[in-house]
């Protein structure tokens, strides 16, 4: 199938062109068409699955086949993402698709000043993408009214609920329109994200792809099983003895992160670490590094990593094992991506050992123990 047969406006067609994009993901397959006819949508689907362009594209077809001439600018479509990462993401993928269109949109989230992001909303624009805690700030302030909007984008729902965003989200439904096309995305269907969509989408379609509990089948995986004192050491053996030129090392926290960032560079490996404490300045720019590649590892925390989304990422590292295994799907979810090999590797000290094997009962497998290395 093509994006063609998707029935997309050309506008949209000519943008996904210039980006080389030719052939739908799974859930642009399933979910455009839905959308496109109105439809409130369910769509459990992952991080890398393309599930952005899968509401970007038709929000943007509906907005042009919609649009008033002379009308008043107002936002007509509002997109909640859980970070500030994802929301710029976001942001760039509709000034990406939505380049031969007309459409303003503006992005804000918490974390920088404000000033340009009023100042943005002041001149009027058609689609708001944003975090909770920011969107209602400005919203208390007077500058953001909300009665416009047609379309309302709940993204990595599961994400917001883990962040404790709930009452935030049920602020802002409190001043959207009643009548609205509702669109809201999970990686997982628990009992408590359900119960939310429930409340909030209207006769909804239903879609899914790669169920949360399956990982790409390109990925190689593998652990390492090492004391944790010794796993700097196995680190950078690892990153040196493989020469692996680009990677994305995880965390539990904000200080070892930063403290694994420091020790691979004076090891002579470039690295940065990224995490919530961090300006958000200090973030984009070592984003923007990281992405082309002249920043060669980057250290971060989970909620620091959503959003991160990187062509032809090569390795993930799980330094420290996660506690929940739908954090390894979707720490190792950032290689493999498109259709390309990719590889992850844990770093399992004895402490950590319970929570990897429930990653390994969750996952129904069993991951490639490297028994050979220098610091068992």
């Amino acid at each position: 199938m093509t994006f063609k047969e998707l029935k997309l406006i050309e506008p949209l067609i000519k943008a996904l062109d210039k980006k080389g994009y030719e052939t739908p993901s799974p859930i642009q397959q399933k979910a455009i068409p839905y959308i496109l006819e109105g439809h409130d949508m369910f769509g459990c689907a992952q991080t890398g699955t393309g599930k952005t362009a899968a509401f970007a594209l038709p929000i943007l077809q509906l907005l042009e086949a919609n649009k008033k001439p002379n009308s008043r600018r107002e936002i007509k479509a509002l997109i909640l993402a859980p970070t500030r990462e994802l929301a710029s993401q976001i942001s760039e993928n509709f000034t990406a698709y939505g380049a031969n269109l007309g459409f303003s949109h503006a992005v804000i989230f918490g974390g920088v000043s404000q000033f340009h992001q009023v100042n943005t909303l002041k001149k009027g624009i058609d689609i708001l993408i944003a975090t909770p805690g920011r969107l209602l700030d400005l919203m208390q302030q007077g500058f953001i009214k909300l009665g416009g909007v047609n379309y309302f984008v709940l993204d990595e729902a599961d994400r917001m609920l883990d962040m404790g965003f709930i009452h935030d989200i049920k602020k802002v439904l409190t001043k959207l329109p009643a009548k609205k096309q509702t669109l809201f995305f999970s990686a997982t269907a628990t009992p408590t994200i359900m119960k939310l969509a429930n409340g909030i989408l209207h006769n909804p379609v239903s879609v899914a792809v790669n169920p949360v509990s399956s990982t790409a089948a390109l990925i190689k995986q593998q652990v390492y099983y090492v004391k944790q004192d010794k796993k700097v050491g196995l680190l950078k053996h690892i990153i040196e003895s493989q020469k692996i030129g680009h990677a994305l090392i995880f965390t539990r926290t904000k200080r070892g992160a930063d403290k694994v960032a420091k020790q691979l560079n004076g090891y002579g490996i470039k690295a940065e670490a990224i995490h919530g404490n961090k300006s958000q300045g200090s973030r984009e720019r070592a984003l923007k590094a990281f992405k082309d590649r002249t920043l060669r590892i980057l250290v971060a925390t989970d909620i620091a990593s959503r959003g991160i989304d990187v062509d032809k990422l090569s390795h993930v590292i799980n330094f420290e094992i996660p506690e929940v295994p739908e954090t390894y799907v979707h720490r190792i979810g950032r290689t493999g991506r498109a259709g390309e090999d990719g590889i992850a590797i844990s770093l399992c000290a004895h402490a950590e050992l319970p929570d990897f094997k429930g990653i390994e009962k969750f996952l129904k497998k069993e991951i490639e123990v490297v028994k050979k290395h220098p610091f068992i």
